[in-house]
């Protein structure tokens, strides 16, 4: 579901810069190998990279029982709801500098524009749900930034991070099905004297 959240997010976002301003490419890549000799892919581009996940621990919680068909409960472990770190970067030098701060610019007036996604359920498949989640600013401090980037390997360029909230992972493995209990005996009986 990582996988399917940012292609969500990257899709979207390169349907905004189209309309908005065009001429970029949005790419989902490592931006820590801006530096090495595989960056030409990361060049004159809008880059989507994920920088850390984080388990959202306020909906660990949630039940292991669910009803399924023919009245029997079936035991699940609950999914597992993520928040990702997602760092948004405008990889443009020298001359087209300014480029970057213009696409930087239109990438913070989409995800305030709209700060909510769905990305429909897998079409045939019954074991992949419907995709929600949210974007929300993450406004590091200035030694943030500098480890951040520091163990990115690489010198700062014009960047954003995002936070986005709750995505769903779930294998719905069954631990078991076992029949509901559909009556309980209040009665009370007296035992025979021995």
């Amino acid at each position: 579901m990582i996988d399917k959240a940012l292609a969500s997010l990257r899709d979207n976002l390169q349907n905004y810069i189209d309309l908005s301003i065009g001429g970029a490419d949005v790419v989902i890549d490592n931006i820590g190998l801006l530096e090495t000799a595989n960056s030409d892919s990361l060049t004159k581009r809008i880059v989507i990279s994920l920088v850390n996940i984080e388990e959202e621990s306020t909906l660990k919680n949630a039940a292991t029982v669910k009803k399924g068909m023919s009245n029997m409960a079936i035991y699940e472990n609950p999914p597992v709801f993520l928040n990702l770190y997602v760092l948004v970067t405008c990889n443009y030098s020298g001359t087209e500098y300014i480029h970057a701060l213009e696409r930087l610019s239109a990438v913070v007036r989409f995800f305030q524009s709209r700060n909510s996604f769905t990305h429909g359920a897998v079409s045939g498949s019954n074991d992949i749900p419907e995709l929600k989640f949210t974007m929300e600013l993450y406004t590091l401090t200035f030694e943030q930034i500098n480890h951040l980037w520091g163990s990115l390997g690489g010198r700062q360029i014009p960047f954003v991070m995002y936070k986005l909230r709750l995505v769903a992972i779930t294998e719905r493995a069954m631990l078991r099905e076992v029949p509901f209990i559909e009556g309980v005996d209040t009665a009370i009986k007296k035992m025979p004297n021995n």
